[in-house]
């Protein structure tokens, strides 16, 4: 039985104790003692839960946060942080910056394009919703790799196709090759399958409790980069030559040549960097994960697991409204702006810059201040409730003719609805413990997605076939809705009870032994855990 049926299995029943027990033994099998297979320094073998009373509690406190002894053995589970696990953050954020970039380069300068491969604008908005259209077939198969085969080939995956469609994008500089453009966008937005679900396990992987959430939030921050870069370079390189085609051919091509130069470097530096996982846990939350064997993991009950818990239930569609919101609004701002003021293709990318960087702010913000206060609901619906006035108050000055105005009420909205998007991961992550953490960001960004889509087909045409008030009021009552749902969730901050060791009482390593002969990976979790609820400051 894997690890998170257990966890919900005792979760269900009525008289948990104050304290658990979580043991360890080796096991021994004709005089020999295995070592597991995911952490070179943990013992393999199977452990159980069970209840202390205060005298045996005090008796085997560890010493410190980063070590817990298992009784009768001189060994202990030790964690470590590793200085390489910046370098694996950095190259994640920068592959991951090019890739968003490359999913918003066409849609900020959307009558560019329109008139060089002389297409519709539904057309081109397309190339920025084929991102969201692969990825909701994909993302499973996606995380069941990340899952089965791990960290290192799951961004090799990413990178590497990332790298691919930028290259073929390059051989499609023709006004009649508008398919191939189309492939190589494809080719892309199958890379971004195996990015986007990533912020989360390498923060969990290889970052300490109290840097995890910072670190889920650079990670997002990165693909941020890219939207902003993805706003703000293409109109500059890509200027609106009309009167000459081959000039704007051209342009068009020293874009996509830079951008697979950097795609292949990149690719490069993810071989070079990338591991699945240090060599000791970074935290307690890591450590007593079970060391699962491939065959002894299911990926459908994960998924059942999933779906069977409410809380997450409910962050799955308000995280798909609000993140669904924001990709509307980032592919249909050319036309919201170009709508309201002629000829403002340069401020167009500025204000959707602008929008981004304020977000990356925010996103930076809270993660610091998840770190540091653990309030992940009471933060998630106080941004949702921000974002909300915020969508409200671009909504109602975006026609003002007033371009400054726009530039700050665009900031607004970009702090808090793009700052939110980490908020989602990290809360996902702890209200779904210990399931995978790719899996649960893969479903929250799969939700996204199909929002994604679904907003920006209707907001486009109601932008298109009346005005951009139409379109943004539109968001403006689906955002409304997600307030409700996220105040609906239920917190229950597992892995941060982990990590705590509910105040280190509760780590002591009882032996069990193991019912078949063949040796397990698992833990064994026999008597109910109590998971207190996230209290407010």
């Amino acid at each position: 039985m894997v690890a998170g049926e257990l966890v919900q299995e005792h979760l269900r029943r009525d008289n948990a104790p104050d304290e658990i027990d979580i043991s360890c033994k080796r096991s021994v099998h004709n005089g020999a003692v295995p070592i597991g297979d995911q952490y070179t320094d943990l013992t393999n073998g199977s452990a159980h839960l069970t209840e202390l009373d205060s005298k045996a509690l005090e008796q085997e406190i560890p010493p410190d946060e980063k070590q817990a002894m298992l009784p009768g053995e001189e060994t202990c589970i030790e964690t470590k942080l590793y200085w390489r696990r910046f370098s694996v953050l950095a190259v994640f954020s920068f592959y991951s910056l090019v890739n968003a970039f490359q999913w918003i380069q066409y849609s900020i300068i959307t009558n560019i394009f329109t008139h060089f491969y002389n297409v519709s604008s539904d057309k081109i908005d397309w190339l920025s919703i084929v991102y969201m259209v692969a990825y909701v077939p994909l993302i499973f198969p996606a995380t069941w790799l990340l899952d089965k085969k791990g960290l290192k080939l799951t961004a090799l995956m990413g990178a590497g196709l990332n790298c691919v469609g930028a290259w073929v994008k390059c051989a499609s500089v023709r006004p009649d090759l508008f398919g191939v453009t189309m492939t190589g966008q494809i080719i892309c937005s199958i890379a971004q399958v195996f990015i986007l679900g990533l912020p989360s396990k390498i923060a969990s992987v290889w970052f300490g409790p109290k840097e995890v959430s910072t670190a889920c939030a650079t990670a997002v921050l990165g693909n941020q980069l890219g939207t902003a870069i993805g706003f703000l370079l293409p109109p500059v390189l890509v200027p609106n030559t009309v009167e000459d085609i081959e000039l704007m051919g051209h342009n068009i091509s020293v874009m996509f040549y830079w951008t697979a130069v950097v795609s292949t470097a990149l690719f490069i530096l993810t071989v070079i960097v990338m591991k699945d996982r240090p060599s000791l846990p970074p935290s307690q939350a890591q450590a007593v994960l079970p060391d699962c064997a491939p065959e002894d993991y299911s990926y459908r009950q994960s998924i059942i697991n999933l779906f069977k818990n409410k809380p997450f239930i409910l962050l799955l569609i308000s995280y798909g409204i609000m993140t669904g919101s924001f990709y509307s609004v980032s592919t249909l701002l050319n036309q919201m702006i170009m709508a309201c003021y002629k000829n403002q293709e340069l401020n167009a990318g500025r204000i959707g810059l602008t929008l981004v960087v304020a977000g990356m702010v925010g996103s930076i913000i809270c993660g610091l201040w998840l770190d540091h206060t653990k309030t992940y609901k009471m933060t998630t619906l106080m941004v949702y409730i921000l974002s909300f006035i915020g969508m409200l108050v671009f909504t109602f000055t975006l026609d003002l003719n007033n371009i400054y105005l726009v530039f700050f009420t665009a900031g607004v909205l970009g702090f808090f609805m793009t700052g939110y998007l980490p908020l989602g991961f990290e809360f996902g992550v702890e209200i779904t413990y210990p399931e995978s953490e790719g899996t649960s960001s893969g479903l929250l960004n799969a939700f996204a997605q199909i929002f994604g889509i679904i907003f920006t087909l209707i907001q486009g045409r109601l932008t298109t076939d009346y005005n951009p008030l139409a379109g943004n009021l539109f968001l403006c009552v689906w955002i409304f809705l997600g307030i409700f749902l996220t105040a609906l969730i239920k917190s229950e901050l597992k892995r941060n009870n982990v990590n705590m060791g509910t105040n280190h009482r509760n780590l002591q390593a009882v032996p069990t032994e193991c019912p078949s002969d063949k040796p397990t990976n698992g833990v064994k979790m026999e008597t109910s855990v109590s998971f207190s609820h996230e209290t407010s400051l």
